[in-house]
């Protein structure tokens, strides 16, 4: 019996319930929502003194990091939904949310909220060892969310996204005994950092100088304009491709039978391009991995809580098949999360951290405003948000064709899926798009770039706290950042 149901409070529930605790985490809020308040567009700088500590923050960023920051940038602390405020006073649209950690944006009175009362926890981080209460909630919370429409029952937390796929791999190989040292992965794949994952992802400046110790084989990602190349007849070009896909992982089974651990799918690319597939073209590849025993291992660190489902193998109709899944970023605390019959060994998994008491509170508050908010489905608002995204995409294009080059017949300028959104200007050279992104910045816009060639400019937007009325404005400033970019780019 819980102290919920018998009424009972020990001395920490007294201590977050008393009207000293509460008041004060009120009278918090509403002046941060008082001086939030005044952030309401875009600006420059304010003050020359401020822009003098700016620049000596960047300065000595630069010296103690061995090289410059990407973007000159430092939060001052303070914001208001989509608008960021920097320690010199001038405010940005953060249009790409910490590469997607801060759906709710900046100064959300509701997790500063949380934040604050979980700050006043006696421990700043949790642990794996011993733990507070916040650690098992979250991890429930989390693992109910996936489990509606799948067979994922247990969670492992950490504090990485790179760490969580670290976690995931350890439980694939061991469920073989570690007699299967080979991964199957989608080219132009990202799986973090580490030794390990940098090894796997398909990047090979990710992985410039380190020693090959793990074994990983490629599968083509779903390429909707070589799909629509391939009709022919009376079958269908994507038919064909997702074919072509399947014989192609069968070649490997074939080649190294009984070798293959796991295969790791990007339901979404992520630092690949912002790519899509069709949920028949995962399905195909997961029923090969189903019939030669290769556990499937959805990797949705980015993907987590920004399509149209919370879970973006919901949103495909993928969950009998997964067996392994890794979230991050908007969880604000990462996690493995696995099925009964991949709960692995005792001892395979641990650590000295699984969290900040911060982290865990306000990643469940997350969990808990996104499961209950109107951001799902095809009517959602997370898909609402991405047509508009689209629509202002094709406006400029047709306004300004010289920014846009079509490179073939079936190129799209806008592409990607729910709060993952990219667009492709200059013909996608790397170059001319990387100085865009640079001129968005100093325009008032964060973006980033992704993909490998094309490349792209990404946006992962905070949508949980967007107005729709906001598109026009951004596309506003974006317009001037490529006017003064130029048509080429160059």
């Amino acid at each position: 019996m819980t102290q919920a149901t018998t009424g009972a409070m020990n001395t920490a529930q007294r201590f977050r319930e008393s009207d000293a605790v509460k008041g004060a985490v009120s009278a918090i809020v509403e002046e941060l929502k008082t001086h939030s308040a005044e952030i309401t567009e875009v600006r420059g700088p304010t003050d020359a003194a401020l822009t003098q500590s700016f620049d000596s923050f960047i300065a000595d960023a630069a010296e103690v990091r061995g090289r410059p920051l990407v973007y000159r940038y430092c939060g001052s602390g303070i914001g208001n939904g989509a608008l960021v405020e920097l320690i010199d006073g001038s405010v940005k649209y953060d249009m790409i949310s910490g590469i997607g950690v801060h759906f709710f944006g900046h100064s959300d009175p509701d997790l500063v909220g949380t934040a604050v009362r979980a700050a006043a926890s006696d421990t700043v981080m949790q642990g794996h060892l011993v733990m507070n209460e916040e650690g098992v909630r979250f991890a429930e919370t989390l693992v109910e969310q996936a489990g509606k429409n799948s067979r994922l029952r247990h969670a492992f937390l950490c504090n990485s996204g790179a760490f969580a796929n670290e976690n995931a791999l350890k439980v694939c190989y061991q469920k073989k005994d570690g007699l299967a040292p080979r991964v199957l992965a989608f080219g132009h794949c990202f799986m973090g950092r580490t030794v390990t994952m940098a090894q796997i992802g398909d990047s090979a400046a990710g992985r410039q100088g380190i020693p090959l110790s793990t074994l990983a084989d490629y599968i083509p990602y779903y390429d909707h304009v070589a799909a629509r190349r391939m009709h022919a007849g009376e079958v269908s070009g994507a038919t064909r491709y997702i074919d072509m896909c399947c014989w192609h992982l069968q070649q490997y089974i074939d080649r190294y039978p009984n070798q293959y651990a796991c295969f790791i799918f990007e339901l979404v690319q992520g630092e690949g391009g912002f790519n899509t597939a069709l949920p028949d073209f995962h399905k195909s590849l997961m029923e090969v991995c189903k019939d030669n025993g290769i556990a499937v291992w959805a990797d949705e660190v980015q993907t987590f809580g920004r399509t149209e489902e919370m879970f973006c193998f919901d949103a495909l109709g993928l969950g009998e098949y997964i067996d392994v899944c890794t979230v991050g970023k908007m969880s604000q605390v990462c996690a493995a999360i696995y099925t009964e019959e991949f709960n692995p060994k005792p001892g395979l998994l641990s650590g000295t951290f699984l969290g900040s008491a911060v982290g865990l509170q306000v990643g469940q508050r997350i969990i808990e405003r996104l499961r209950d908010g109107d951001y799902y489905g095809p009517d959602g608002s997370i898909a609402r948000h991405y047509e508009l995204f689209r629509v202002q995409v094709a406006a400029l294009a047709q306004k300004h064709p010289e920014w846009f080059p079509e490179t073939d017949e079936l190129h799209e300028f806008a592409h990607g899926f729910g709060g993952m959104m990219r667009f492709s200007p200059y013909g996608g050279e790397k170059e001319p798009i990387l100085k865009l992104c640079k001129a968005l910045y100093d325009e008032g816009v964060i973006t980033f770039y992704c993909g490998h060639g094309p490349y792209h400019v990404r946006m992962l937007p905070p949508l949980g706290v967007m107005d729709e009325s906001h598109w026009p404005r951004i596309f506003a400033h974006i317009e001037s950042a490529m006017g003064k970019v130029g048509g080429s780019g160059s």
